[in-house]
């Protein structure tokens, strides 16, 4: 058990840092993705915009290019855990969804402060029959 929570914290790490380098090179992508009509094209055919804008993305993608590379790596070493944990969990994970019947009838779960995890069922006059009427939200 304690490997899965080592294995979870450095997937999360890796890919909360991975992100954070990703997202903002998508987002200067984006921004600078926008058209810029009013510029006269040169005699090959693309405005000195669009150059621009296509050696800043060929710059980008050789940036990203190792970041994505060691996360293809992250992905490959994970792998035989990720099966296993499937493995071992899955038949009790369907056993869970098997005794759960709906999502609705349960209030949000809750964090104890030993860490356990609850679900608490929520009483009939709490649980809301659905009429079949649409709600104006």
């Amino acid at each position: 058990m304690r490997s899965l929570r080592a294995l979870k914290t450095v997937m999360h790490n890796t890919y909360i840092e991975t992100m954070k380098r990703l997202s903002f090179s998508f987002v200067l992508v984006a921004a600078l993705a926008v058209p810029a009509g009013a510029e006269e094209p040169e005699d090959n055919g693309s405005s000195l915009m669009e150059r621009g804008a296509e050696m800043f993305l060929e710059g980008l993608l050789r940036e990203i290019e190792p970041t994505l590379d060691d996360l293809q790596g992250m992905a490959e070493g994970i792998e035989p855990a990720l099966r296993e944990f499937v493995q071992e969990m899955g038949p009790a994970f369907a056993d869970l969804l098997g005794r759960i019947d709906n999502l609705s009838n349960y209030h949000p779960p809750e964090m104890l402060p030993n860490g356990d995890i609850i679900l608490r069922r929520k009483t009939p006059l709490e649980i809301v029959p659905d009429d079949g009427e649409e709600i104006e939200i």
